[in-house]
C-alpha cells in the first residue's frame, strides 16, 4: 500500500461549480478508480449548477447524470440548464428513506447502473438516513455533514423529513464502514467515501475523521469558568441564519452570583440553592 499523508487529496481542491473544493477532489478520486461508467447521481441538486458537485463532471468529462430536486422552482431551473443535454435526467422528487420514496425506487426508473461512479447527497438534514437506505453501490459517495458539530460528538438527527439539523462527521464515517465504504477526504461541508475495495489505491493509513478533518471554522465551543460564567470560542454565528451567538445571552447566573461556590456566604448559598430548585435540579438545601 502506498503511504501518503492522510489529507493528501485536499491538495487537489478546486471549484468550478462546487462550494469548497469538491470539483478538484472528486475529479482526482475518480481518476484513481480502475474502471468508470461515467454516471453520477446528485440529489439536492438545486438548479444543477449552484454549488453542484456533478456539473463539472457533466461538462468536462461527458458524464451522464440523474439530478434530483424536490423544489419546483429549482427544478424548473434544472430543466432549463440541461434541456439540450439528453444524457442528463432531471427528476422532481424528494429523496426519503423508506421503500416508497428512497433513492433505489427513484433510480429503478432510470438507466443508471447499480454501481455508478458518484453519488452526491445534499438535502440539509436527513442525509444520513437517506444514504443508510440506499442499496445501490456507487463507487464514490459525497455526503454533506453538519460542520458545526465537533468531530467527537456523535449526533444524528431523527429520521424525520420535517427536521433539518444534520449529522456529525463521526456517525457518517461509522455508517460508511457499516455499508462497506471508507472515508478518504473531508472538506468543509462534505465527507467523501470510496467502496472499501478501492481504499488501498489512496494510500491513507489513518482515515479516522480526526485525521482527515482540517476545517473547524464552523464549530462553536462553549465552556464555563469556576465562577459559573459561560464563555464562547470559535464560531460565534448561527451559520445558516447569519445571527450572532452572544455569551451574554447564555449566562445562567446573574453577575452578582458568579463566584466560586466555596467563596459564597450564607445568602448567596441559599439563592443558588433556590435557583437550582427553580430550574429542576433538585430542592434547596
Amino acid at each position: 500500500m502506498i503511504d501518503r499523508p492522510p489529507t493528501w487529496l485536499l491538495d487537489f481542491k478546486a471549484d468550478v461549480h462546487s462550494q469548497a473544493g469538491e470539483d478538484g477532489v472528486l475529479g482526482k478520486i475518480l481518476e484513481l478508480l480502475p474502471a468508470a461508467d461515467r454516471w453520477c447521481v446528485e440529489f439536492g441538486a438545486w438548479d444543477g449548477a449552484y454549488f453542484s458537485n456533478t456539473r463539472h463532471l457533466i461538462e468536462s468529462r461527458g458524464y451522464s447524470a440523474v439530478l434530483i430536486e424536490p423544489d419546483p422552482g429549482r427544478y424548473a431551473g434544472l430543466c432549463r440548464n440541461y434541456r439540450e443535454v439528453p444524457r442528463v435526467i432531471p427528476v422532481n422528487r424528494a429523496v426519503g428513506f423508506t421503500p416508497a420514496d428512497g433513492l433505489d425506487t427513484i433510480l429503478r426508473g432510470t438507466p443508471v447502473p447499480t454501481d455508478f461512479d458518484l453519488l452526491s447527497i445534499d438535502i440539509d438534514g436527513n442525509d444520513y438516513h437517506a444514504w443508510e437506505a440506499v442499496t445501490y453501490r456507487p463507487k464514490v459517495v459525497c455526503v454533506e455533514f453538519n460542520p458545526t458539530i465537533p468531530t467527537g460528538v456523535r449526533f444524528v438527527q431523527p429520521a424525520d423529513p420535517r427536521i433539518a439539523q444534520g449529522t456529525g462527521i463521526t456517525p457518517l464515517a461509522e455508517l460508511g464502514k457499516a455499508k462497506g465504504y471508507e472515508l478518504v477526504a473531508v472538506l468543509d461541508f462534505n465527507a467523501v467515501f470510496v467502496r472499501a475495495e478501492y481504499f488501498p489505491l489512496f494510500g491513507i493509513r489513518d482515515n479516522r475523521p480526526d485525521a482527515l478533518r482540517t476545517c473547524h471554522a464552523y464549530v462553536t465551543h462553549l465552556f464555563t469558568g469556576y465562577d459559573g460564567t459561560v464563555f464562547l470560542a470559535g464560531n460565534r454565528r448561527l451559520v445558516w441564519h447569519d445571527l450572532p451567538l452572544e455569551a451574554g445571552r447564555m449566562q445562567l447566573l446573574p453577575r452578582w452570583l458568579r463566584a466560586y461556590p466555596a467563596h459564597y456566604g450564607p445568602v448567596r448559598r441559599r439563592l443558588v440553592a433556590a435557583l437550582r430548585w427553580l430550574r429542576g435540579a433538585g430542592g434547596p438545601g
